[in-house]
């Protein structure tokens, strides 16, 4: 998810009297660790007509929804995000996604800045990518806020990189920083669809996806997109909210779990959720190489802490206020990651993998 502001159904007046400090997290998922071993892939294709049956939204049902509801979901993730990059960008900047920090480090605003360059970084790192010698040339940015993300990869890289987003706000607002930077032949931004993204098969060799994953209704076709345009050798980078793996005996998530997920998903324009584990059997299916995939929610614990601080800041509320009442009510509501955090629900996952040279 990109932008962590954001409108909800639910009323929550506790929020001046939640702690900001660090948090304590469940030990992560032997199965899927924070230094995974690569996850073997398969050498079975599924067509993009065959949708997974998959523990999505804690239940184990197939991973689709109906065109009306997702017209309906994508609409409102526009203007959502319409209406609260500017203030997102006024507190925090261009790099709209959590901040990678050391477990137990104390931290500032401008610690939290450099923690969002981290996490790019280390997710690069976790991909294989962070070697000089691998350089990628064309990048997709898939869900990409304000540009954050297109940006620092083109200036790494020398690439040229699009950026998709539904926010025309968003797409215009990155247009412009880009320009700002000297950057505007080398990246550009446009509305478009994830699932259905308007570029040609195999184009570019970085598929990069930085919490936007959460906000796809379809993650199969979401997966199949991302390794349509994937050149071969091309690598992809998930990194998205995701639950808790479910258990061999467990057919869905507890009832309280699914209520807080629902609660949730009212506020930040989501879909039911899906399971890292879940993603990883998606691109097994694909053929997709070197899958590997992380639990990283204890390197993202400072994160929503200082949002909330940051909220709660006389700036903070200024914004919010011109915002209007769907941000506002977003950050009362902001709390409840916190919560799935704590309880090991939300999982912060990495998940990456190269398409087949040939």
């Amino acid at each position: 998810m990109t932008g962590a502001i954001c409108t909800t159904t639910c009323e929550y007046g506790r929020l001046h009297t939640f702690g900001v400090g660090l948090l304590s997290f469940p030990r992560p998922n032997p199965i899927i660790a924070t230094k995974p071993q690569p996850l073997s892939g398969c050498t079975r294709s599924i067509p993009l007509s065959t949708p997974l049956t998959v523990s999505y939204g804690g239940r184990r049902r197939m991973m689709t929804m109906n065109a009306a509801a997702t017209d309906t979901l994508q609409k409102g993730i526009a203007e959502f995000y319409d209406e609260s990059s500017g203030v997102w960008e006024d507190i925090w900047g261009d790099h709209m996604h959590h901040g990678f920090y050391e477990p137990g480090s104390d931290v500032s605003l401008s610690d939290h800045r450099a923690a969002q360059i981290r996490m790019i970084e280390e997710s690069l790192r976790f991909a294989s990518l962070s070697d000089d010698s691998v350089q990628p040339g064309n990048i997709v940015d898939v869900g990409c806020g304000i540009g954050g993300s297109s940006r620092y990869l083109a200036r790494k890289y020398g690439a040229k990189c699009k950026g998709i987003t539904l926010s025309p706000v968003q797409a215009q607002r990155a247009q412009e920083l880009a320009a700002a930077q000297g950057l505007d032949g080398k990246v550009s931004f446009q509305v478009a669809d994830a699932l259905n993204q308007p570029f040609p098969d195999g184009e570019f060799d970085l598929v990069w996806s930085m919490e936007s994953g959460e906000h796809m209704p379809d993650k199969t076709k979401f997966v199949n997109e991302l390794a349509r345009v994937t050149a071969p050798g091309g690598r992809i980078i998930i990194v998205t909210w995701c639950h808790r793996d479910l258990s061999s005996s467990e057919e869905s998530l507890r009832p309280e779990e699914q209520q807080l997920l629902k609660k949730i998903c009212d506020a930040y324009y989501l879909p039911a959720w899906c399971s890292t584990a879940d993603y990883v059997k998606l691109l097994q299916s694909l053929s997709l190489e070197d899958i590997k995939a992380a639990d990283w929610s204890q390197y993202v614990a400072p994160f929503w802490p200082a949002v909330i601080k940051s909220a709660l800041s006389w700036k903070g509320i200024t914004s919010l206020l011109r915002s209007g009442w769907k941000t506002i009510r977003g950050a009362l509501v902001m709390p409840l990651m916190i919560e799935g955090y704590k309880k090991g629900l939300i999982k912060f996952a990495i998940i990456t993998c190269r398409k087949p040279a040939s």
